[in-house]
């Protein structure tokens, strides 16, 4: 199985390393029986994942967006898993020309899981020979140049493509269109992230109260790979400093020592939100001009700071720009007043 890492976002959406990836991936849920917390979506896979099964078909293309952390990876490997195939795992950047594509596809056996990350930044012309392979399992292939130029059809086994997404508005529409299956994955409820907590507090072996594992679920950002590594670091914490026992006072001490607060904020969104107060009046204030003050990529604002921040009504977004709410406000400075 091929995979390739992904962007390194802040200590929450750190990059996965091998060691990470080592502790992560015996987490995830390995059928849809497992995944909680996004209940419509678990149940019309459920629906498309019987049917092709039942019909002896390669399950149809399957399109997952929403924020990094929700469950797009663990999707495609739980539909490969139902399908009893194989997951390849690679990302949109990776993917620079078509002679890489055609590498992929041609690797792929019948029924294979083709998971592209980020596939929002495909290049464009790799994105057009992509069109031809999931419709038709086949690619037009130019071969030398000039005069000599010539075009070769190879025919593939038919897969299935799972593509994931934090930018779905940037996804052309020939692209979208075909998919047979898309959703969107949203938030987690702290009640859902507290059963995840607690699923994996039994898996590793983790003694802690339901009460603390609550507090772990408030402050996760509503994302289960937040909530995983923030339970992680809890563990590290009771071990040196609880006699290996997490309770709510040992949770709140571990968690005030990452200097997250109880709505999940980490120093990093905390900053963007004092910015724009000292700096912009609260604003409204462009994307790149945040991004610039706070040192970070226009992109990662965007996806990783922003929607959270809207999420909790700290943010919004105007035709004009962003700008803190009263509750930001009230959050960082300890007033409603602008």
């Amino acid at each position: 199985m091929k995979a390739t890492p992904f962007m390194n976002k802040n200590f929450i959406e750190s990059n996965l390393n091998k060691q990470e990836l080592s502790f992560e991936v015996p987490l995830r849920p390995q059928c849809l029986t497992d995944f909680v917390g996004q209940d419509s979506i678990r149940d019309r896979l459920e629906v498309h994942i019987g049917a092709a099964r039942q019909r002896g078909e390669v399950l149809g293309h399957c399109l997952f967006s929403g924020p990094p952390g929700l469950g797009k990876t663990t999707l495609a490997s739980i539909l490969s898993k139902a399908m009893e195939s194989n997951l390849v795992l690679t990302s949109g950047p990776v993917i620079e020309k078509a002679g890489d594509l055609a590498g992929i596809l041609t690797s792929l056996k019948t029924g294979d899981v083709l998971f592209i990350d980020e596939i929002h930044r495909l290049n464009r012309s790799v994105e057009e020979y992509l069109y031809q392979a999931m419709e038709d399992f086949a690619l037009d292939l130019m071969i030398d140049s000039g005069p000599n130029a010539r075009s070769i059809q190879v025919k593939l086994n038919q897969f299935t493509l799972a593509g994931a997404t934090t930018r779905l508005g940037l996804l052309s529409e020939p692209l979208r269109s075909r998919f047979a299956f898309t959703c969107r994955l949203e938030y987690y409820d702290p009640m859902i992230l507290q059963k995840i907590l607690l699923r994996t507090s039994r898996i590793l072996n983790v003694k802690i109260d339901s009460e603390a594992a609550l507090e772990i679920a408030k402050r996760s950002r509503g994302t289960p790979r937040v909530a995983n590594h923030l339970l992680r670091w809890v563990r590290d914490f009771a071990q040196i400093k609880a006699n290996n026992y997490i309770d709510l006072s040992v949770a709140n001490r571990a968690l005030t020592m990452l200097s997250i607060d109880e709505k999940g904020l980490d120093e990093m969104d905390k900053k963007m939100l004092q910015t724009m107060i000292d700096h912009y009046s609260g604003g409204p204030v462009g994307i790149n001009a945040i991004a610039a003050s706070i040192g970070e990529e226009p992109s990662t604002v965007e996806e990783v700071y922003e929607p959270y921040l809207i999420l909790q009504g700290l943010l919004k977004r105007t035709p004009r720009g962003r700008e803190v709410t009263s509750l930001g406000y009230q959050h960082i400075v300890g007033s409603s007043q602008r």
